[in-house]
C-alpha cells in the first residue's frame, strides 16, 4: 500500500511538472553495469528436504553440536543491460530497460558428519544456489535540471522478470568403510510470473554534445515464488547416475525428479506427506511452494547517448 501510495504521488507531482514545463521532446540511449548488496535476509527454503540450517555432528554423527539457521537473500550480484528513454519535457521522461541478472553463490544448507545409514556411513556437504534472471523494467523518470553538466534524477517503476531460474547445486562426501563416495546434483527451479518494484536516483554529466556519463543507486525489492524444479543432472564419483537407483539416491524416478509447486497439499495430491498410498512414481510430486528474495541496493556506472 505505501508503494503504491509512493507511485500515485510520484506521477501526480510528475504530471504537474508537465504541465508547467517546456517542451523538449528527445530519445536517449543507456548501457551499464551495475553491483547489488543484498538488503534483507531471510531464511532460504527446504532444499531437497532439508532445512535450511548449518549443522555439525559430533565423530559419532548422531550427537548435534552446532546448528545455525542460514539466512539470506539473492539480491547480491552482478546486472548488466541498457534502457531505452524519451523525454516528454525537460523534466518528464520515461525508460524502459532490459537487464541480465546474476546472483552471487550462496549457501542453502551445509552438513558435517551426519550419520545415514548403518555402516557407518556419514555425509558432508553443502547445497549452493545461484539465480540467473532476464528482465524488463519500465520506470517513470523525473529530471531535476542541468547544472555545469551535471543533470540529476530520480525515477520509480516496476520489475518484470521475463525469463530465469534459481539453480541449486549440491555437493556431498559419504564415508563409509567401503570407501568415499563423491555425489553432485543439480536441480533446477523455475519460477512462477511475479513484479517487484524499483526506485533511484542518479546523475549524469556531459562529455559531449549527445555523449555523457551517468550513476545511479537504485533499490529493488521483489520476492520469486517456485513453479517446478527438475533434478537435472546426478553424478557418483563423476559417473552419470541420474536415471540409476544407487545406494546413496534409491529413488530415480520420474517423480523424485520432478517437482511442482503448490499453496496446499490435499488427500489428492501426488505426495508422500498426505497421499502415500496413492502416490504415482511416473508423475511430478507436488510439493508446498516456496520463494526466495532478490532484495538489493546498487550501483550502476555507464554512458547515455541522446540522439
Amino acid at each position: 500500500m505505501k508503494k503504491n501510495l509512493a507511485l500515485l504521488s510520484f506521477v501526480l507531482i510528475s504530471t504537474t511538472l508537465f504541465a508547467q514545463t517546456k517542451n523538449k521532446e528527445s530519445w536517449y540511449f543507456k548501457l551499464g553495469g551495475s553491483y547489488f548488496m543484498q538488503t534483507a535476509a531471510t531464511e532460504f527454503p527446504v532444499v531437497n528436504g532439508q532445512a535450511p540450517n548449518k549443522d555439525v555432528y559430533a565423530a559419532n554423527g548422531t550427537t548435534l553440536l552446532s546448528r545455525e539457521t542460514i539466512t539470506g537473500s539473492f539480491g547480491e550480484g552482478f546486472r548488466f543491460g541498457g534502457n531505452v528513454g524519451y523525454r516528454f519535457t525537460a523534466r518528464l521522461g520515461v525508460e524502459m530497460g532490459i537487464n541480465y541478472y546474476n546472483s552471487k553463490d550462496k549457501t542453502m544448507v551445509e552438513t558435517t558428519n551426519r550419520l545415514v545409514a548403518a555402516g557407518p556411513t556419514f555425509v558432508t556437504g553443502t547445497a549452493v544456489g545461484q539465480i540467473s534472471a532476464l528482465d524488463l523494467a519500465p520506470a517513470l523518470v523525473l529530471f531535476l535540471g542541468e547544472t555545469k553538466g551535471f543533470e540529476p534524477y530520480s525515477k520509480v517503476g516496476v520489475i518484470v522478470p521475463v525469463h530465469g531460474d534459481l539453480t541449486i547445486e549440491t555437493n556431498r562426501t559419504y564415508t563409509n568403510p567401503l570407501g568415499v563416495t563423491k555425489t553432485y546434483a543439480k536441480d533446477v527451479v523455475k519460477p512462477n510470473p511475479t513484479v517487484g518494484f524499483m526506485a533511484a536516483i542518479g546523475t549524469s554529466y556531459k562529455l559531449g554534445k549527445k555523449l555523457s556519463a551517468f550513476a545511479e543507486v537504485e533499490y529493488r525489492n521483489f520476492t520469486v515464488h517456485g513453479k517446478t524444479k527438475e533434478t537435472t543432472v546426478y553424478k557418483e564419483n563423476g559417473v552419470d547416475k541420474l536415471d540409476t537407483p544407487t545406494t546413496f539416491r534409491a529413488d530415480a524416478s520420474y517423480a523424485a525428479k520432478h517437482s511442482n509447486y503448490v499453496e496446499k497439499l490435499t488427500s489428492t495430491s501426488n505426495s508422500k506427506v498426505t497421499n502415500a498410498a496413492g502416490f504415482d512414481t511416473t508423475k511430478a510430486t507436488e510439493d508446498i511452494s516456496s520463494y526466495v528474495g532478490i532484495s538489493g541496493l546498487g550501483l550502476t556506472l555507464g554512458l547515455k547517448y541522446s540522439l
